[in-house]
């Protein structure tokens, strides 16, 4: 199964959170296939992709707060999407701490808010709500989780994730359940890294900000292990599972895992020593211990991925550190940088079909 941008030319799609760093790409992916692509979300923070690649020039933008269930209700009755991208989220673990009223408003609430407004799209094909591989409940052993596992979550962020995922399948059990309505998938990426994401608080950010400036990077936990992916590689997963949804195939309407290969599933102190390497300047320090807990070892079990959908990550680690470093150097001297993300992208989708069809490249 490729992704077929024939099935995407002249598609309305909504992308809730389309400001982020994901939801960025996922529109410069979509208009690049030629979709009429619809966003929702919060107003874009500076510096970021959305901004930067001028996205916004690209969509139709409309902000707003997916806590208003009101507003929510007004722009997918306008947008009448055909297939629904919901990613908007407040993402940062450690401000879930500091705000997890808020964390849980917005990712299981403003969820509900959204799925609900799609039960009265008429034409509606597909949702794919995006929650996180934090959702599950982390036990600290070496084994990955699997789709099957049980949700759960000691800090709010986490916490949050897996309360959506148990609202996502009330309301694929309770409304999108039958022939003639929607498909409703949930999926569950690793650590997505890539260009253009300056988001506080995320390691890869840290080491680009610290990198520019000739600093040396702080690092909270750097024996921490996360399953590290191109943020590409994701997307191209949740366009697999629309595209599936929309042919009504059986079995994805469910969960699903999206992440690296096991090898690399990485220590944080790993990627810094990556990443000051590839970019050719700088150093890093252990900057104390996290604050708040955080989950120390996390892998996810994409078998269901690759069985089903033949799908496969097209990236090493190395490949993905790389791609993170030319974009941003490329940033540092001034480029057009929609140019430079069309360009990373359209290699990413060559190499994402080679793969697909002739497995993953060395």
């Amino acid at each position: 199964m490729l992704v077929d941008p024939d099935r995407w030319r002249g598609h309305r799609v909504l992308v809730t959170g389309h400001t982020g760093f994901k939801g960025s790409w996922l529109c410069l992916w979509l208009h690049q296939m030629g979709a009429e692509v619809h966003g929702l979300s919060l107003p874009a923070e500076r510096p970021s992709l959305f901004e930067q690649a001028r996205v916004g020039e690209l969509v139709a933008h409309h902000e707003g707060d997916i806590r208003d269930p009101d507003l929510v209700d007004a722009i997918v009755q306008k947008a009448a999407p055909q297939t629904v991208f919901h990613l908007a989220a407040q993402p940062i673990v450690r401000h879930s701490y500091v705000e997890p009223r808020e964390t849980f408003a917005t990712n299981v609430q403003g969820t509900v808010n959204v799925l609900d407004a799609c039960r009265r799209v008429s034409g509606l094909e597909a949702i794919v709500a995006v929650t996180s591989d934090k959702c599950y409940e982390n036990r600290e052993w070496v084994y990955p989780y699997r789709e099957t596992d049980p949700m759960g979550g000691h800090d709010p962020y986490s916490a949050s994730k897996g309360a959506a995922e148990i609202a996502i399948a009330s309301w694929r059990a309770s409304f999108f359940n039958g022939a003639e309505t929607a498909r409703l998938a949930s999926v569950r990426a690793g650590n997505v890294i890539g260009g253009g994401d300056w988001a506080a608080d995320r390691l890869v950010p840290d080491i680009i900000r610290a990198m520019a400036a000739g600093e040396e990077v702080e690092i909270r936990s750097p024996n921490a292990i996360r399953p590290w992916q191109h943020v590409l590689e994701a997307l191209g997963g949740y366009l697999l599972i629309a595209q599936g949804l929309r042919e009504q195939r059986e079995g994805f309407a469910s969960a699903w895992n999206f992440g690296p290969d096991p090898a690399d599933t990485r220590p944080v102190e790993w990627i810094v020593q990556r990443m000051v390497e590839c970019w050719g300047q700088g150093g890093y320090r252990v900057a104390g211990s996290a604050a708040h807990h955080e989950a120390n070892i996390l892998k996810l079990d994409c078998a269901k991925a690759r069985s089903q959908l033949g799908w496969q990550p097209s990236f090493s680690i190395g490949d993905t550190i790389a791609w993170i470093v030319d974009w941003h150097k490329a940033e540092a001297d001034g480029a057009d940088m929609r140019a430079v993300s069309l360009r990373q992208l359209e290699d990413y989708r060559s190499r994402m079909d080679r793969t697909l069809t002739e497995g993953r490249i060395s």
